[in-house]
């Protein structure tokens, strides 16, 4: 009886596409202490800031997967865009920014 169960548990979870949620989706803190929401839009996914002095504004929108991801980051205070990277590990997101391929800056972002 227990191998029939077994089997059956097995035969379910081959059968049942994987619905994890990709390492990026979730909500962030910034360095200046701004919280960040990374939600899927579309294709892509969108950061959006949620808390501080620039509620509302959108911060960036990338594609990818399982912890990689490229496009776009923009900064708040100048809305100023850059192409970007970000990879994300289990409780933090490494964010770059770079202009003209050459002069680039990374930040850190904390999952809350």
């Amino acid at each position: 009886m227990k191998s029939l169960i077994l089997a059956a548990a097995l035969a379910a979870s081959f059968a049942t596409p994987s619905l994890a949620a990709e390492p990026i989706l979730g909500k962030w803190r910034a360095p200046g202490g701004g919280i960040v929401s990374v939600s899927n839009c579309g294709n892509n996914f969108c950061a959006t800031v949620i808390t501080g002095e620039h509620k509302g504004k959108s911060v960036g929108r990338m594609s990818g997967s399982a912890g990689q991801y490229t496009g776009e980051v923009t900064d708040p205070r100048d809305d100023r865009t850059y192409s970007g990277t970000a990879r994300v590990t289990e409780t933090k997101l490494e964010l770059t920014g770079c202009a003209l391929k050459v002069f680039c800056k990374t930040q850190v972002w904390v999952r809350v």
